[in-house]
């Protein structure tokens, strides 16, 4: 017996006689318009921002660079992004000598020069340590994405973790019940919509939520103001796969049209 196959719904008939909406033609240029601003605005920034950097880094090196090196003496015309190519090869050489002992030896030497200088050692031991904090490839600093209650009950906000507190810090703070209430941590919570402003406390570690997502999301949930959600990959690769399985599974259920069996003929 042929399964039966469900009745297919009836198309509504359209009224030829009701009012279609139409839209007028302002309508129509202001949804232009801001389809080319979405669409054009990215692209400039990122666009102005690239060639901005490009500008100021080829600004410090090409004086630096005699001019009977550079293209641009022999050439009518100005190649951008020289001096960037120029920047990243000396940082790299200048790492690559670092790793040996000879380098390392020449930049220890500096460094006994600029820690004698008065002002200028305070200075450079601070940013050697912001910068070996911040691009230090085995650091963990800036790294998590937290949820800490501020500022009033109930209502949380987006943090980024910091290093722990130093032990003279952490004599001082008052010891709180609980595990990770004596351990404080350092979180850095920007401000909307630029997250380089904002507040730096000290927090018990039990106070802070830790939330699976990257640093980049967050900026981008902090900079557009909770507009931008973070994106999970893995779980619309796994939404995917699970359509991807539900429309084979009814593929494979639908049911197939029955061939006539062949006519037998008697001996």
């Amino acid at each position: 017996m042929a399964p039966s196959i469900p009745p297919i719904p009836p198309v509504p008939e359209i009224d030829p006689t009701a009012p279609r909406k139409r839209v007028s033609a302002r309508g129509r240029l202001r949804t232009y318009f801001l389809t080319g601003i979405i669409v054009a605005g990215p692209l400039a920034i990122t666009a102005y921002i690239t060639w901005w950097f490009i500008a100021l880094i080829d600004g410090w090196v090409k004086p630096l660079v005699p001019a009977s090196y550079l293209p641009d003496h022999y050439l009518p015309f100005s190649i951008p992004g020289l001096g960037l190519v120029i920047a990243f090869v000396a940082v790299t050489l200048l790492g690559f000598l670092t790793a040996n002992l000879v380098g390392r030896s020449v930049i220890e030497f500096g460094e006994v020069l600029l820690a004698r200088t008065p002002v200028i050692s305070g200075l450079y031991k601070g940013l050697r340590q912001i910068f070996e904090t911040l691009f230090s490839a085995n650091g963990t600093s800036f790294r998590t994405v937290g949820l800490v209650e501020f500022p009033v009950k109930g209502t949380w906000s987006v943090v980024f973790l910091s290093a722990p507190a130093a032990a003279e810090v952490q004599e001082v703070l008052p010891k709180g019940e609980g595990e990770g209430a004596h351990d404080y941590v350092g979180v850095f919570m920007p401000c909307a919509p630029n997250p380089t402003t904002g507040f730096f406390f000290y927090l018990p570690r039990s106070e802070i939520i830790e939330v699976g997502i990257s640093v980049d999301d967050a900026a981008k949930l902090v900079m557009s103001a909770g507009v931008i959600q973070p994106e999970d990959p893995q779980a619309r690769l796994h939404a995917m796969a699970a359509s991807l399985r539900t429309a084979q599974a009814e593929a494979g259920s639908a049911p197939q049209a029955q061939r006539p069996e062949p006519l037998r003929q008697d001996a």
